[in-house]
């Protein structure tokens, strides 16, 4: 159990930091509410008000969302790969070639339903 302490005092240390930093801004900052500040905020434009069924999103928002999840898992498996590169000799590079193969065709089918251009 001592071998946890330091990742137990590292935790709270944060968790102390946290509270005071959101105690501190409660009290020091501003209060000054309006109902411009109190509206919700879309790029400077008027929000609208939505549909009974929720409405529509573009295919762009999706394939944005679809390119975000590859490319972190793709980070995600490459990093301890890159760090266990020397151990996994030729049995880690084949089956990371593999891997990269498959990412590569996420992203080519990505690029070729146009989510890469943006408008």
């Amino acid at each position: 159990m001592e071998l946890y302490a330091p990742v137990f005092v590292l935790a709270g240390i944060g968790a102390a930091f946290v509270a005071v930093s959101m105690l501190v801004g409660s009290l020091a900052g501003p209060k000054r509410y309006n109902r411009a500040k109190l509206q919700s905020y879309e790029c400077g434009i008027e929000p609208t008000p939505q549909p009974a069924g929720g409405g529509r999103f573009t295919i762009k928002y999706y394939l944005t969302a679809m390119l975000f999840i590859v490319f972190d898992i793709e980070i995600i498996f490459l990093y301890p790969w890159a760090v266990h590169f020397d151990e996994l000799g030729v049995f880690g590079l084949v089956a990371m070639v593999l891997f990269l193969v498959n990412v590569s065709i996420a992203y080519a089918y990505e690029w070729r339903r146009g989510g890469l251009e943006w408008e």
